[in-house]
């Protein structure tokens, strides 16, 4: 079966800074139409950083629109025609204390696309030094925490890790 939807036409509704949210009209594979609103973003990379004692660092910040502080794994949009691997590695060093000799690709996957076409790279950090300057965005506010394997597994059980990229990659960290 061919489960193609394909777009008749798009009408913006807002493309305000990086975000570009459009109302499109579609037509189903039956023939039918149908809309869909879709969030349009650049993408991001997120970077899975563990120290030499073992600790997954993490970052904590206050997320808006759940409206409460999460515990994620340091990430960031990319910028026009950004390389995911440098973006990965600026976010380590801008929202961390840490940075990194390199990134190996772990995965990239859809952050929500049944609305939205963000795709996420996820990284893993190497050879993780305590020498960045730390520079977060001018509207970040972010704290540095450290988790062992257990003390991971925990959280996560316990739900305190809710952000879907710290998940993935924690598991990635944890099946190790």
């Amino acid at each position: 079966m061919d489960l193609t939807e394909t777009q008749i036409s798009s009408t913006p509704i807002d493309h305000s800074n990086f975000l570009h949210i459009d109302c499109d009209h579609i037509r189903l594979p039956n023939g039918n139409e149908q809309t869909r609103v879709v969030v349009r973003h650049p993408g991001a990379s997120c970077v899975l950083a563990v120290t030499p004692e073992n600790k997954v660092v993490l970052v904590r910040q206050w997320r808006y629109a759940v409206g409460h502080d999460t515990l994620e794994i340091p990430a960031g949009k990319l910028d026009e025609g950004e390389d995911p691997a440098v973006c990965a590695l600026r976010e380590l060093g801008e929202e961390t204390p840490y940075t990194a000799e390199r990134v190996e690709k772990i995965a990239h996957f859809y952050s929500a696309p049944g609305f939205c076409n963000e795709v996420l790279h996820l990284y893993r950090a190497v050879n993780i030094t305590p020498t960045s300057t730390l520079s977060p965005d001018q509207d970040e506010f972010v704290e540095t925490e450290f988790l062992s394997k257990d003390e991971a597994r925990a959280a996560i059980a316990a739900g305190k890790i809710l952000d879907a990229k710290t998940l993935i990659a924690l598991q990635f960290w944890l099946a190790e």
